[in-house]
C-alpha cells in the first residue's frame, strides 16, 4: 500500500510541475500575436483548467486512501493489541540487531 501511496504522491508532484511549467509558458508567450497563437493559448488555458481540477481530485484521492489506511491500522491495533505489541517488539528487536552489527 505504501508503494502505491508513494507512486501517487510522485504523480501528484510531477503533475504540479507540469501545471507550473504550462502556466509559465502561457506567461512567456502572452505577447505573441496572431490568430493561431491566441487559439493555442485559449486551448492551453482550457486544458490547464481541466488539469488543475484533475490534480485536486487526485490529491483528494491520495489523502483519502492514506486516511483509510490509517483508520484500518488503528482499528487493527485496537482489535488486536497484543499482536500489535508483538509485531512492534519483533520489528524493534530486528532493527536493534541490524543496527548493532554496524
Amino acid at each position: 500500500m505504501s508503494d502505491l501511496n508513494t507512486a501517487n504522491e510522485k504523480l501528484v508532484s510531477d503533475f504540479k510541475a507540469v501545471v507550473a511549467d504550462t502556466e509559465e509558458l502561457l506567461r512567456l508567450t502572452a505577447d505573441q500575436t496572431g490568430d493561431k497563437a491566441v487559439e493555442v493559448r485559449a486551448r492551453l488555458r482550457e486544458k490547464l483548467a481541466g488539469a488543475k481540477v484533475k490534480l485536486q481530485e487526485l490529491e483528494a484521492a491520495v489523502v483519502e486512501k492514506t486516511k483509510a489506511a490509517a483508520r484500518a491500522t488503528d482499528e487493527y491495533v485496537h482489535e488486536n493489541p497484543w499482536k500489535a505489541v508483538g509485531v512492534a517488539a519483533g520489528a524493534g528487536f530486528l532493527l536493534g540487531l541490524l543496527l548493532n552489527r554496524r
